[in-house]
């Protein structure tokens, strides 16, 4: 991970990081990373304007012991250089499920496993503006019942 680096944090199954940002006006690519460390990554999203390959497409994988996964690609592109954009991901135990701008979404697998996360990296042509993490409840109502 390299560009901001947010360590020591706690994202957990059953909680929701919200992250608000806006890519630089000649952007072709960002990423943003969770992992339990700097060195491995369990859930890499990599909006590409035009980079690697592909344009407009948002890629997904993970990084473990020095290789990269099989990449995965779901959702669509709401992703403009310069303008706004948000990003919801909600950590279930077995996958993130992500929704973008425009409420396409994203299942990506858990592949590491681990009902913890204690890194968030940004990476690549973005300003990040916010970012919050919180209990997800989706199943309003029955607290204290």
């Amino acid at each position: 991970m390299l560009g901001m680096i947010i360590k020591n944090m706690s994202f957990k199954a059953g909680e929701t990081l919200t992250i608000v940002g806006v890519p630089k006006p000649d952007a072709t690519n960002f990423a943003i990373n969770i992992g339990p460390d700097e060195t491995e990554i369990t859930m890499h999203i990599n909006p590409r304007f035009n980079s690697k390959g592909d344009e407009n497409a948002v890629v997904c994988n993970s990084y473990q012991k020095g290789s990269w996964g099989e990449e995965h690609r779901e959702g669509g592109f709401p992703f403009h250089q310069g303008e706004e954009f948000k990003v919801v991901i909600e950590f279930a135990p077995t996958e993130f499920q992500v929704t973008l701008s425009d409420g396409s979404k994203i299942h990506f697998p858990n592949r590491m496993g681990a009902e913890k996360y204690s890194c968030i990296g940004f990476d690549g042509e973005v300003r990040v503006t916010s970012f919050e993490i919180k209990q997800t409840c989706s199943h309003p109502g029955i607290w204290g019942n």
